[in-house]
Order: C-alpha cells, then structure tokens, then sequence
C-alpha cells in the first residue's frame, strides 16, 4: 500500500495513522514516492517516520531519483533509514520524468539519463561496502542492517531501462496505467531474460496501479481529480484523455479479479496507490488482500 503522499493538506497525524493502519495490516509493503516541485513531504524525512511507525512491513520508495541528490549523502541517509527499521528497506530508483524536479534542486537535466542513474547507484553501493572514497579518516556510515546496503528495484516502464538495469537491482518496481496485462507480461518477460543473462537470480517482478474504491461514477471522478492534480506537468486535455482508463475505479470484487489478473502473470507485489487520503479507501482494501492472500 502507498501512502497518499501526493494528497493535500496532509499532516502528520494523518499520515501516522495510514501507516499503523498498512503495518497492522495484511500487506506486504509500505511505499511513497518523491517528488521535488510539489507539496508532498520530503521521501528521506518520511524513511525515518514511516521506519518509526511501523515495526513489521518492507518500506518501499516508489521511487527516489539519485540524480537529484549527493549520491553521498543518498546513500548516508538510505542506510540510516535500513539501519532504523532493522533492515525492512527496498529502494525503488528511476531517472524521473519531470525536468522541473532536476531545475529545482539545481540537477543538470542533462543526467536525466540510465547511465546517470547507474553512476550514483555505484557509488552508493560502494559507500555501503564500506569503501573510503575519500581522504576522510572514517568511511561514511553508518553500515545498512543488510549486507551490501538496501535491496535495489528500478522504477521504470521501459524495456531499455530495465534491460541496464540487470547488473545493479534486484527487481522492477513498474507502473500500469490501464491494467493491461499483456503489456505488462512483456516487460516482466525482459526483465526475467535480463537477469537471466546477468547471471542473476530471477528478479522480484512488482507493478503499481491508482485506485479509488466506490461506485463507478464517483470513483471514476476521484481518480480524474487526483490525475489533474498529481500529473500538473502534463497538458490538462490529455491528463483528461487518459484518465477514463487509468486505474481501477470499482468495487471490492473488481479489485479481487485484477489482483488475480496480476498474480496469474508471474507478479510478485503490487503497489497500490490511493487516489484519496481517507482512512475509509485503506481499510476496504485491506479486507480485500486479507481474503485474497487467505
């Protein structure tokens, strides 16, 4: 389950009681994603919230771009968030689609690149290995609870991106937009060959989708104003055109049968992200993963 990071006018009492709620819960893992020109909390300040909040879920980032950061202190404040939640941390990584988030914090644009994404996920993997990579008299620290620092995914849609990803994530942490499995069967397929080909073991396969809970209508319409809201850096006519098919606006049942959609290609996890801050969407979808997984 993903907090609803991206809703407004959260606060902290809200966000703690969706993440006692998930680790009280039937699911697997908590996520939330980054973003930098928007009005979300910051996604290292909410590791070290959501590590003390929560005592038994994986916390997933879904997903944090390294470019925008010192890969340094990316991978300082990573292994003090796996150190604080005794190792429960996956890190979603991705190069990002928004130039205006790279402009932000002063990130060259031109590092919006897989190649870019990789140079910092080596560096960090370097910094948890213990590595002085410079002249300071102690390595950086502190070490992650697990070893080799936290389990990596790449966060993408595209073939490519995985393909390079093989050599340094452990899995793809993906994203449908119209629940097709087909599609995502296909990338699920490159990401299984590639690993194969690295030598690796297969890949953890996860994808996400946006949800509202409801009847169609104001399910549908709940979906539609988080998009207009959420995709503020893509033209507003085709943020309308996509959004009559983005997501899962329906019932319990409804969202039972696309679970099992999921799980009959081979997925491992879905990251499910509401499309509201209210408790109500939370508990209804647990009900469903508890009598899924049961």
């Amino acid at each position: 389950m993903t907090l609803p990071v991206m809703e407004p006018d959260l606060d902290a009492t809200v966000l703690k009681q969706w993440a006692k709620a998930v680790d009280d819960g039937p699911f697997s893992s908590i996520c939330w994603g980054e973003r930098m020109a928007f009005d979300n909390p910051d996604s290292l300040t909410m590791l070290g919230a959501v590590a003390a909040w929560t005592d038994r879920v994986q916390l997933v980032t879904t997903v944090i771009v390294p470019q925008l950061h010192d890969p340094v202190m990316l991978a300082k404040a990573l292994a003090t968030g796996d150190m604080l939640s005794g190792g429960r941390l996956t890190v979603g990584l991705g190069v990002g689609g928004r130039h205006e988030d790279y402009r932000a914090v002063g990130a060259d644009p031109k590092s919006q690149t897989i190649r870019g994404m990789a140079d910092r996920v080596a560096i960090m993997k370097r910094v948890w290995a213990g590595e002085r990579i410079t002249d300071s008299v102690l390595p950086v620290g502190p070490s992650p609870e697990q070893d080799g620092g936290p389990r990596l995914m790449v966060g993408t849609i595209g073939p490519k991106t995985v393909r390079s990803a093989a050599h340094w994530a452990e899995g793809l942490a993906g994203t449908t937009l119209d629940l097709d499995v087909d599609k995502q069967t296909e990338l699920f397929d490159v990401a299984t060959t590639s690993w194969a080909e690295a030598g690796k073991k297969p890949p953890h396969l996860a994808t996400s989708f946006w949800f509202a809970l409801g009847d169609p209508e104001p399910a549908r319409a709940q979906i539609h104003h988080h998009l207009r809201r959420y995709m503020n850096w893509i033209p507003a006519d085709f943020v309308d055109a996509i959004a009559p098919t983005t997501g899962l606006a329906g019932d319990e049942n409804q969202l039972a049968e696309v679970l099992a959609k999921f799980a009959a290609i081979g997925t491992d996890e879905i990251h499910l992200i509401p499309t509201s801050s209210d408790l109500s969407q939370l508990r209804r979808v647990a009900d469903v993963v508890e009598t899924f997984r049961g």
